[in-house]
């Protein structure tokens, strides 16, 4: 039977080579009818295969976070734009230097905001530290969209601890790379947000926003909806950094308009300190404290 499914497989990634080694040589890929439909891509391509594009975006990043025993994870959101305080501090001198008023105000910005990579690295740092800990299937992992600023200090922060750490990353029109932290056989990449967004959901068992732009606020408000309406378990969801949140967002006035109900502010914490959003997640599910 081994011998069988090796076969198989064998026959497979002779197919594939083959493809490989003929796009290597500068023939250019045109459509081709005898070519097995696994393997052209033109065909794969076609707006009618989207439908098997979109079941392998799904099935893929499934497969190996199984494969590799990540079955609960602790998702950090938060701006692709913060650096590391060593960063600002270099951009910062940098600027000094120049002496242009809109280069200093800027490096100024990205100095202030640097906190929020160390606490993110830190918070991670936790959840991994925990986790070393206990058996395997009681672990949580930190998973993130694989990208820069916060999401590359919690994969940081996570690889320091010597953790599996997924990044989930995503095509967009300015190239984007997965930052150097994530588990390279965990680093993912998506063509689709839905799919990309319901991965993120499928194993999260707590969800970190920290400050960030629109996309943040597009995660955010999708895992939001989801505990509302009960489509998705209760999970702890925190916005770290109270004063950009509280700013950004007056979840307030949605219970004066009545648009929502006053119970549903429930479902948001708020902190500034890694080690109270840790609790936060500890206290939900009642884990230990060793």
């Amino acid at each position: 039977m081994e011998n069988t499914k090796n076969l198989k497989e064998e026959r497979i990634a002779n197919a594939w080579a083959e493809l490989s080694a003929y796009a290597d040589q500068g023939h250019t890929l045109d459509a081709e009818a005898y070519r097995l439909a696994f393997s052209d891509p033109e065909f794969l391509l076609r707006r009618e295969t989207r439908g098997i594009r979109i079941q392998l975006e799904m099935l893929k990043p499934d497969l190996e976070q199984l494969n590799q025993g990540v079955e609960n994870t602790v998702v950090v959101f938060g701006s692709a734009r913060f650096v590391s305080p060593q960063d600002a501090e270099l951009a910062l001198q940098a600027a000094q230097t120049s002496q242009d008023a809109e280069q200093i105000r800027v490096a100024q910005r990205q100095l202030r905001n640097a906190r929020h990579y160390d606490n993110a690295r830190q918070f991670a740092r936790l959840v991994a530290g925990y986790s070393a800990r206990r058996p395997m299937a009681e672990r949580l992992y930190i998973c993130t969209g694989g990208g820069p600023g916060i999401m590359e200090a919690a994969n940081r922060g996570a690889h320091e601890m010597g953790a599996l750490t997924p990044g989930l990353n995503i095509t967009l029109p300015h190239e984007q790379a997965a930052n150097p932290y994530v588990t390279p056989s965990l680093s993912f990449k998506f063509h689709y947000f839905a799919i990309r967004k319901m991965h993120f959901m499928m194993r999260a068992k707590a969800l970190v926003a920290f400050p960030g732009g629109f996309g943040t606020l597009d995660e955010l408000f999708e895992v939001i909806t989801l505990v509302q309406t009960q489509k998705a378990k209760p999970v702890p969801i925190i916005l770290f950094g109270v004063d950009y949140w509280k700013r950004l967002i007056n979840f307030d006035l949605l219970v004066e308009e009545g648009v929502i109900s006053p119970a549903d502010l429930d479902l948001l914490q708020y902190t500034d300190d890694p080690f109270q959003a840790w609790e936060m997640i500890r206290t939900f599910y009642g884990l230990s404290s060793d």
